[in-house]
């Protein structure tokens, strides 16, 4: 007897919203140097070395089609607990998404968004095809953090949370 392989795709989505996952915000400029984002769930590290880290964006994202067609160069920011506005606002269906957003330039000219617990800045690897999402391999060619640590924004259920030390 065969078992049934199908999964329902909100059941999907609740069991995996159990799994707490950490909040990035992906910039890049434009070619007209404007500043572009998106808010992502699905980010991880991959490889130290070399290093390497990934994430997932949806294939059907404007949001990701307009930071993939910028190049290589991108910075992950990991968002930390106080900046859930940050989360959202770059989350929502709009044009201009960091216009109210404090950013400054790295060396490699992505914004980075301050505030932020840690920024990495990447160039793409590779693209791979992921369902739904594509699977964006990126080498770090960058990173920092602030002297002064901050609790990370995760986003659990369904919505914007935090995390303490135990």
């Amino acid at each position: 007897m065969a078992l049934d392989t199908r999964i329902d795709p909100r059941t999907f989505r609740a069991v995996l919203g159990e799994f707490p996952t950490g909040v990035v915000v992906v910039t890049a400029l434009s070619a007209d140097g404007e500043p572009l984002g998106m808010t992502i769930g699905s980010f991880t590290s991959v490889s130290i070395d070399p290093p390497l880290v990934a994430f997932l964006p949806s294939k059907t994202s404007s949001s990701w089609a307009a930071l993939r067609s910028t190049g290589v160069s991108f910075a992950v920011n990991f968002l930390a607990a106080h900046q859930q506005d940050v989360g959202a606002a770059v989350a929502l269906r709009k044009a201009d998404k960091l216009a109210d957003i404090a950013w400054e330039p790295s060396a490699w000219g992505n914004p980075h968004i301050v505030g932020a617990a840690g920024v990495v800045d990447c160039e793409v690897v590779a693209i791979h095809d992921g369902g739904d999402h594509d699977i964006v391999l990126a080498r770090v060619t960058d990173l920092s953090r602030p002297p002064t640590a901050s609790p990370p924004l995760i986003f659990h259920r369904g919505s914007y949370s935090t995390v303490s030390s135990a």
